[in-house]
């Protein structure tokens, strides 16, 4: 049977960030459309995640990418109105139990957007 992966997010005010809490992850899926994130993958004791979340708001699926760790997966997904904050990441107004926002990352915009950007070259020479 699947069942959810704990998922963190936060709010950037060029991306949203989600991370998928799987150790040791395989066969990762990420479908990322202007509306809806979908993801699936398997941890090492073959255990099936699956997550689907209609987006709060549209993103940039072109522009949005995910990068695998040993301990987790995290997408980042450009927003398609950049610097409007996001009160949540889901559609509707209800908070899954497996949902969490991530307050180790989450920070006051000020002064972020170098921050941000650093963050998002990181990723991109992975």
């Amino acid at each position: 049977p699947r069942q959810p992966a704990k998922t963190l997010w936060y709010d950037r005010p060029r991306y949203v960030y989600l991370e998928f809490c799987v150790e040791d992850s395989t066969d990762v899926k990420v479908v990322i459309e202007d509306h809806r994130l979908v993801f699936s993958c398997k941890n090492a004791d073959g255990v099936e995640f699956y997550n689907e979340i209609d987006l709060y708001a549209r993103v940039n699926s072109k522009d949005s990418r995910e990068k695998r760790s040993d301990r987790s997966i995290t997408c980042f997904m450009r927003k398609w109105k950049e610097k409007v904050a996001w009160p949540r990441i889901t559609k509707e107004n209800i908070k899954p139990a497996w949902l969490s926002v991530d307050f180790d990352n989450w920070r006051d915009w000020e002064g972020d957007e170098e921050v941000e950007r650093a963050m998002v070259e990181q990723y991109a020479e992975v």
